[in-house]
């Protein structure tokens, strides 16, 4: 593809998130029984912010999350079945795991992520999570398991996984733990599994996943409306992608798949 096609793809996409981002903050506005003419003033004043900020020469773009650096991984993949960055540290989920992560799916916030619909039953859970056709890991956190992440809807052959996680403990939730878990799974997924793709998808009214997701290098790939039913209400979800190629080229550093790096 020219390099101009690729920029308007890029360009198309990017409107198109926007587009969806609009549309979950309206719905939330509306669910917290703002009425039109408070929206409306909602968005004078986010233009009103916007201008100013323009003008004073302080409108923010934002920090990309790769600005992690990837040589503070502690890759010890092939001696213990680790990986970490500081005090965060992904080893494989096991057995012993499960009744927690069982507790975990009592609480209320797990009600708008995709981990709801794991399991409810610790047996059944176990079976789900420990599958060979999925991929879990433990996230632990100063050797304190905290939470969990991993690949669903593994396709070999294709080389691509769908990554779900979930920080389960109520205390260590927006803290940064999931981020560097996620920046650890990302390496796992293309350097260590070999996979070429991770996908994702998030309900539309979770605009701080998006936005997350979107900083890493994730890429819109579509949109299913009225896909997910919760709570006898329907809910769109966004369905957004990252390429190993586009990962790796965020370092601007060639990866030799040996899984030579370390802390």
């Amino acid at each position: 593809m020219a390099q101009k096609d690729t920029a308007t793809l890029d360009a198309l996409k990017q409107k198109q998130l926007l587009r969806v981002v609009t549309s979950s903050f309206y719905k939330e506005l509306v669910k917290q029984g703002i009425n039109k003419s408070g929206i409306l003033t909602v968005s004078m004043d986010l233009l009103d912010y916007v201008t100013k900020k323009s003008h004073n020469g302080q409108h923010a773009s934002g920090v990309s999350l790769y600005d992690f650096d990837i040589h503070k991984i502690g890759n010890n993949w092939d001696e213990d079945k680790s990986l970490n960055l500081g005090a965060v540290k992904l080893t494989p989920l096991n057995e012993e795991h499960i009744s927690t992560v069982a507790d975990w799916l009592k609480e209320k916030e797990v009600n708008h992520t995709f981990i709801r619909f794991f399991p409810k039953e610790v047996e059944a859970l176990s079976a789900y999570l420990l599958s060979d056709t999925r991929d879990y890991l433990a996230v632990n956190y100063k050797d304190t398991f905290v939470g969990i992440i991993g690949a669903d809807s593994i396709e070999t052959g294709s080389r691509k996984l769908e990554m779900k996680k979930f920080i389960g403990t109520n205390q260590f939730r927006n803290k940064g733990i999931g981020k560097q878990a996620t920046f650890l799974f990302l390496f796992y997924a293309f350097h260590i599994i070999k996979m070429n793709k991770v996908f994702i998808h998030s309900l539309d009214t979770n605009i701080n996943n998006i936005n997350l997701n979107s900083r890493f290098g994730f890429e819109l790939e579509g949109l299913l409306y009225h896909d997910i039913l919760i709570d006898e209400e329907y809910h769109d979800v966004l369905r957004m992608s990252l390429l190993k190629s586009k990962w790796d080229s965020g370092f601007n550093h060639t990866f030799q798949d040996d899984h030579s790096l370390s802390a």
